[in-house]
């Protein structure tokens, strides 16, 4: 353990990838929980992870017992909510994305994906190109909001994502994640007037006039609900895509690989999720004093589950920084990337389908793919991935 890792007050970016990965890989040898400047307590063995993921009764995703500011921000979103509430919420829309549900949505998702691509050879942006404007499109005709508006989307998405608020505590505090939140939510509470005006066969007529414990969800939660469902139907898939480019680029052969058998596709994106996955931590509230690893973490203490440290934990992973798309016991619910128990990403059956038939059209459309040299502009603060990647296609 060198004396760096443990001399730290506040983990390194996320942007700096190799230095994290080395700081988790040093925490979870001799500081398995760690306590930053703020109080906030960082979990990194992967076993403790799937702890704080699956018991929601201590580990609370209802963060207003320790930021009251945070209540009314959280109304309507889901991965602010316990049961009952969240179990209520979850149903209203699960049915959207049950796998036989989503995988109607293949060939709606394949038109699009060869619509996008440009024909080889070419340079281009994959953000610009197809990352973005694929999921996007999407979950916006899922939602019934108009595609043409996705370039609002991104800006909001990017703004939010690079925000950098060094105190979790205090970032409902923050005038510039109040401004961006209003602007977003005023935008969709307009959808949702409007469509409980006038229903039709999306998602927010579905919000805004189903009865969730005998009531319908007011304008507000209608809101949170649909930005929730917005931005993570998209920049999932948005990360994940450019994050599987970056790797088989770095893996000489891979592409050629998966041009030759398709078959493996579906087994590289969730090594890929395993090895960057799109949000490397997540955060939850204690609801008493706890025991994790040894160390005594109080009631209404922040805790910080790190899944990219649980992705590269080898007492779960044996070997786990070598890229193997074979790799066993990764996929379906025991993906880490995706989550676990309750908050399990709701949205994965669509991001799996829209990585996959992406990686189909790509390896069937390009000889080769690699990042070009000009600049990738990684995200900074709780995501994973790049804001632009340009590619050359042979």
């Amino acid at each position: 353990m060198t004396t760096t890792a443990l001399d730290r007050d506040l983990p390194p970016d996320v942007a700096d990838l190799p230095a994290v990965l080395d700081w988790l890989a040093a925490l979870r040898a001799d500081a398995p929980v760690w306590r930053d400047r703020y109080g906030m307590h960082h979990v990194t063995r992967a076993a403790d992870v799937d702890v704080v993921l699956r018991d929601t009764a201590t580990f609370s995703s209802d963060f207003s017992a320790v930021m009251p500011q945070a209540q009314e921000m959280s109304k309507g979103m889901l991965t602010r909510l316990d049961p009952p509430e969240h179990g209520a919420l979850r149903h209203l829309v699960s049915a959207s994305f049950t796998p036989k549900r989503v995988a109607g949505l293949e060939p709606r998702i394949r038109e699009l994906t060869r619509e996008m691509l440009p024909p080889a050879p070419a340079s281009f942006d994959l953000v610009d190109a197809l990352a973005f404007p694929l999921p996007v499109t999407v979950i916006a005709e899922m939602l019934g909001l108009p595609a043409a508006d996705r370039g609002r989307f991104r800006q909001w998405a990017d703004g939010l994502f690079s925000l950098q608020v060094d105190d979790p505590k205090e970032a409902m505090n923050d005038p510039r994640v109040a401004d961006a939140m209003g602007e977003i939510t005023g935008y969709l509470g307009d959808w949702c007037r409007a469509r409980r005006a006038e229903p039709t066969d999306d998602l927010i007529s579905a919000l805004v006039t189903t009865e969730v414990d005998g009531r319908v969800l007011d304008d507000e939660e209608a809101a949170n609900f649909s930005m929730l469902l917005l931005f993570a139907g998209h920049i999932t898939t948005t990360l994940l895509l450019g994050n599987a480019v970056r790797v088989l680029d770095a893996h000489p052969g891979a592409w050629e690989a998966l041009r030759a058998d398709p078959s493996a596709i579906p087994g590289t994106i969730e090594e890929v999720l395993r090895l960057r996955p799109p949000f490397p931590m997540t955060a939850r509230a204690t609801t008493r004093d706890v025991d994790i690893a040894g160390v005594t973490v109080p009631a209404r203490s922040v805790v910080m589950p790190w899944l990219l440290s649980a992705t590269h934990d080898p007492d779960a992973h044996p070997d786990p920084e070598r890229f193997d798309p074979a790799r066993p016991g990764i996929g379906g619910g025991a993906q880490t990337a995706f989550g676990h128990g309750i908050h399990f990403c709701l949205g994965a059956p669509l991001a799996r389908l829209e990585a996959r038939v992406a990686l189909e059209e790509m390896t069937a459309c390009y000889a080769g793919l690699t990042v070009g040299a000009g600049e990738q502009h990684p995200y900074t603060g709780r995501v994973l991935g790049t804001r632009r990647l340009p590619v050359v296609a042979t």
